[in-house]
């Protein structure tokens, strides 16, 4: 999961994009960065951290032009946050081209080889990002000429729908011809794009998600279709081409429970609606499975499961209560690097209200529970806060499987439901009682906004993987993987060893 964003305007870019990266900071606090373009020249700026920390002042003053795009990131793949890795990435041929990408490619390897052995192309990093970056390229290659022509960036796309396999929203910035963007066949991760008429022309603002427009002051225009690629012209114009053979819309269902913004829409629907029905059904399967429950009091895990929780409460008829305090100044936990780090910062990011849980039976609502370490040690928090008893309920059904699209969950072996019944997970959670979403009922929440919606991405609940091209031996190299980054993060890095030997040198003295 990532955040992408493209601007073209009739003024500078550099302070729109900026604030537009900052509200889809929650989907990425690896890495961040951003590309303008002024009198056909690229000016870049990108590294880890947060937005308000690699772009400032000094960098700003560079960042000259009026269209532009941006990225911050969550790395889905490696061990390690490397400046190298943070995005936009810049190929100079043909045209001078630059890249933001949200979503994960699943025949990243294939297509890396076939970039080296045939394209002639190198890769320098371990990013699927740069990897889509030169398809695009070597293809625009292959199509374009100039003048370049439209329709050959439109070719372009189809001939990378047809080589690419995975999840993928683009912007590409091409220099002396506009801003390109463009969706994977199945529409997995999100994208919109909105219009704003200024005295000197129209601009356009492609993002993410709709709250970049809103806080811009755009109008929806609508979200860019499965396949399809919308070229935002340096003169004003749209232009739009459907790219791909068969496409099927069929969005990640994890947007709408934990990763977009709840003042956002995606397809059509208020994700704050979705995660209100959510909490409806949730209700109705409590009270189907628990009649006679004891529960004093709702409290939900802030801040994504807030509108779910206050909906169970309404229905159940019992108390809703803020029990915990958050400290805005820690990132999200599900979106960090490394179980250590995690484990960490959930006791930093949250402090329990003990007046609201002394003494009670209370019901902890979260979004979904996927590892199962943040929950641990919030069911712990709510007993050393003097909770009589401790029930627990996840908005989501149980995740089963891991998810290859661009969301940090790729190894069962992290997944705390794998493999487990529900009263198992219960025991390894701690709580004395848990109730889980129905996928049906999830999915209903969801459509509900948008009845036009057949397909879902529900793969780490169900293990059905729409595109078709992960199986049994893709998921096992993945656990391969994953493994072996779970050992090299437990070793020193060099710089660490440097670090311990001056310390022990200084302690022998």
């Amino acid at each position: 999961m990532c955040g992408i964003i493209g601007l073209v305007a009739q003024g500078p870019v550099n302070q729109a994009l900026f604030d537009g990266l900052t509200v889809l900071q929650h989907r990425g606090q690896d890495a961040a960065g951003m590309v303008t373009c002024h009198q056909g020249r690229l000016n870049l700026r990108k590294d880890i951290g947060l937005v308000r920390d690699v772009i400032r002042t000094r960098h700003m003053r560079r960042l000259r032009g009026t269209i532009g795009i941006g990225h911050v990131r969550y790395p889905t793949a490696g061990v390690e946050s490397d400046p190298a890795e943070a995005q936009p990435f810049f190929v100079n041929s043909p045209f001078g081209v630059t890249l933001a990408h949200n979503g994960n490619l699943t025949n990243a390897a294939e297509l890396k080889q076939a970039l080296f052995a045939t394209d002639l192309r190198h890769i320098n990093t371990d990013s699927d990002s740069e990897i889509l970056l030169n398809v695009l390229a070597h293809e625009l290659h292959r199509h374009g000429q100039l003048p370049l022509q439209p329709q050959a960036l439109f070719q372009a796309v189809a001939a990378l729908h047809r080589r690419v396999r995975g999840a993928y929203a683009a912007v590409a910035l091409i220099i002396g011809h506009g801003i390109l963007a463009f969706r994977d066949p199945y529409g997995i991760r999100p994208l919109v794009f909105g219009r704003r008429e200024t005295a000197a022309g129209t601009e356009y603002l492609v993002a993410s998600e709709s709250v970049a427009l809103d806080t811009l002051g755009f109008e929806l225009v609508r979200d860019i279709a499965p396949g399809e690629a919308v070229l935002f012209t340096e003169d004003g114009r749209l232009l739009t081409q459907q790219c791909a053979a068969s496409p099927r819309l069929s969005p990640c269902i994890f947007e709408y429970v934990y990763l977009a913004r709840p003042d956002s829409f995606v397809e059509g629907i208020s994700v704050h609606k979705a995660r209100l029905r959510m909490g409806n059904a949730l209700a109705a399967r409590i009270q189907q499975q628990w009649p006679d429950h004891d529960i004093d009091a709702v409290i939900p895990i802030p801040d994504s499961s807030r509108s779910c929780a206050l909906q169970v409460a309404l229905k159940l008829g019992v108390k809703y209560r803020e029990g915990f305090v958050k400290n805005r100044y820690i990132a999200r936990t599900f979106i960090m690097p490394g179980q250590a780090v995690r484990q960490k910062s959930v006791r930093q990011k949250l402090n329990a209200i003990d007046l609201e849980f002394h003494g009670r039976n209370v019901l902890l609502v979260d979004d979904s529970i996927v590892r199962g370490t943040t929950a641990r040690q919030i069911v712990q928090m709510a007993r050393d806060a003097g909770a009589r008893k401790v029930y627990f309920a996840s908005a989501a059904p149980p995740v089963r499987y891991p998810n290859v699209y661009g969301i940090d969950m790729p190894s069962v072996d992290e997944l705390v439901a794998h493999g487990r019944t529900v009263a198992e997970i219960a025991n390894a959670i701690g709580v004395d009682r848990l109730i889980f979403q129905e996928l049906e009922d999830l999915e209903q929440a969801v459509r509900w906004g948008n009845p036009a919606l057949s397909r879902f991405d529900s793969s780490c609940f169900n293990g059905e993987y729409i595109t078709g091209d992960v199986d049994f031996d893709y998921l096992a190299a993945l656990r391969r993987q994953h493994q072996l980054e779970g050992f090299a993060q437990q070793q020193p890095r060099e710089d660490d060893l440097e670090a311990s030997n001056v310390l022990d040198l200084h302690n022998g003295y």
